[in-house]
């Protein structure tokens, strides 16, 4: 993902196709997401994802996070004057324990544009992750390119998938029926499907009982 950095003396990342997506994942979050609770953020990047969402959902309580701590200062630049969003965690989702604190629960996680820029383990780790901190029948909400039934859903999604194979072979589009079968073992299962622009989905799982 290409990203602009403003004058040195702002510490805020801009990632044009944040600006570009966030509206539509909005829309879709203000469905699915719980009238009150902590949300996870995985994958923060920038920060501007959080900020927008927050800013437009302030009942709830967010938790950014990322595996790159030198984000962390762009993180906090676009929260800055949110009460409701916590400083950011690192988080690497291939670990086996994450860093949430005493109560480890939260009520929904979201995860915008990661599963195709790491390896297969990365989004095994996450699923691992998220199924033992998420509260029952709270979604997790995954954006992004997908495959379906091993068939990509556009020409540039092919494209983009052999341009993220070619700068490392453990990236790429990942297929959504596989997706949700290993979700399934981890006692995730899918609910909805938004279609969103520039072929992209949104894929909602939701925490069956434990």
């Amino acid at each position: 993902m290409s990203e602009v950095r403003p004058p040195l003396e702002d510490p805020r990342l801009d990632y044009p196709a944040t600006q570009r997506n966030r509206e539509a994942i909005l829309a879709v979050l203000r469905e699915v997401l719980p009238a009150q609770g902590t949300v996870l953020e995985l994958a923060s990047g920038s920060g501007q994802h959080v900020a927008f969402f927050a800013s437009a959902l302030p009942q709830l309580r967010w938790q950014p996070s990322d595996h790159d701590p030198s984000v962390f200062a762009s993180i906090a630049a676009w929260t800055a004057d949110l009460d409701n969003v916590a400083a950011p965690l690192q988080i690497d989702a291939t670990s086996p324990t994450w860093p949430l604190g005493p109560d480890l629960a939260c009520d929904a996680v979201i995860c915008a544009n990661m599963i195709h820029i790491s390896p297969w383990a990365a989004c095994l780790g996450l699923l691992d992750g998220v199924s033992g901190c998420l509260r029952e029948a709270g979604p997790l909400c995954l954006y992004g390119p997908f495959m379906r039934g091993g068939v990509h859903t556009a020409p540039s999604n092919e494209a983009f998938d052999h341009s993220l194979r070619s700068r490392d072979p453990s990236w790429g589009v990942r297929d959504l029926d596989v997706v949700e079968q290993a979700a399934a073992q981890r006692g995730l299962v899918l609910d909805r499907v938004f279609e969103m622009p520039a072929n992209n989905l949104t894929v909602v799982l939701r925490r069956t009982k434990r």
